[in-house]
This record gives C-alpha cells, structure tokens and sequence, in this order.
C-alpha cells in the first residue's frame, strides 16, 4: 500500500507482527475513530482510538474503543495515580510524534506508559491507529500491548 509508512507501521515490520494495513479516505472532522469505523464497514467495539491524558503531570496514553470514552479516575487508577486529566493536544503531538486524529499507540517518539481497555482481551484482533489519519492497523491485542508495553484494566466510560 504506497505512501502508508509511518513509524507506527515501520515498527509492526521491524518486529515482524502480524498485521493487516486498511486505509480510507479521511473527511475531516473530530470523530476520526468513529469514521474510521463508519468507513472500514467495522465494528466501533473493535476499532480502538488513541487518548493521551496526563495523569498526575506524567503522559499516559489510554487506548478505549470508539464507541466509548476513556474514564480518567480509571486510567489513573491503573497506573497508580490519583488525578488524570486530558493533556494538551500540543503535548501529545510533540511527545508522540504524531498528529491529533492519526496519533497510534505505535511506534511513539517518546514511549509513554500506556493502558488498553480490558475489552480487547476478548477480541481475535482490534483495530487502531496506523500513525496518520485515514490508516488504520489490524493486530492481535497482545501484540499491541507487547510493542507498548501497556497493561489492560477496564478504562472504557
């Protein structure tokens, strides 16, 4: 698939993960997860978007599926903290290397502490960000939280 490099999808080859590329014509707007899952034909419990909080002045990412939200006293509560509130979107861009709407849990310029909702452990595969927008990634949750180094705890609202 041209022009679907990224660091995010330069990661998945360099660690030889099985994965599958889908990409569809962004539109424009904020919902970029729920289009995603609108475009594709997918289901939103399975597409999982990508949320970057400050929990206690720390960057922590919160991956939670398009259909919910992410519940922050429960994001802070999986890493150990007591106040979570979501950061700067300046913040998250520069920590993460990517843009608003295309931010992947993947191949992050900085490795920020990450959590995935205890849904994905029930599913085959899930869907997230493939580091731009329009570029979405099928891979197995495990794989996502082995490259992230996250944890699963029910952080979905």
């Amino acid at each position: 698939m041209a022009g679907t490099g990224t660091p995010a999808t330069a990661l998945l080859a360099r660690q030889k993960v099985e994965h599958r590329l889908l990409a569809y014509p962004h539109r424009g707007g904020q919902a970029y997860g729920p289009e995603a899952a609108e475009a594709l034909g997918l289901d939103p419990a399975r597409v999982f978007k990508t949320l970057v909080a400050e929990v206690d002045g720390t960057l922590t990412v919160g991956i939670v599926p398009v259909s919910a939200t992410l519940d922050l006293k429960a994001l802070a509560a999986a890493v150990g903290g007591k106040r979570a509130r979501m950061a700067e979107v300046s913040a998250a861009e520069r920590a993460t290397g990517y843009v608003a709407g295309g931010i992947s849990p993947l191949g992050q310029r900085r490795r920020l502490r990450a959590v995935v909702d205890a849904s994905a452990q029930g599913l085959a595969t899930i869907y997230c960000s493939g580091g731009r927008r329009g570029l979405e990634v099928e891979l197995a949750p495990a794989d996502l939280a082995r490259l992230t180094g996250a944890t699963f705890a029910p952080i979905a609202g």
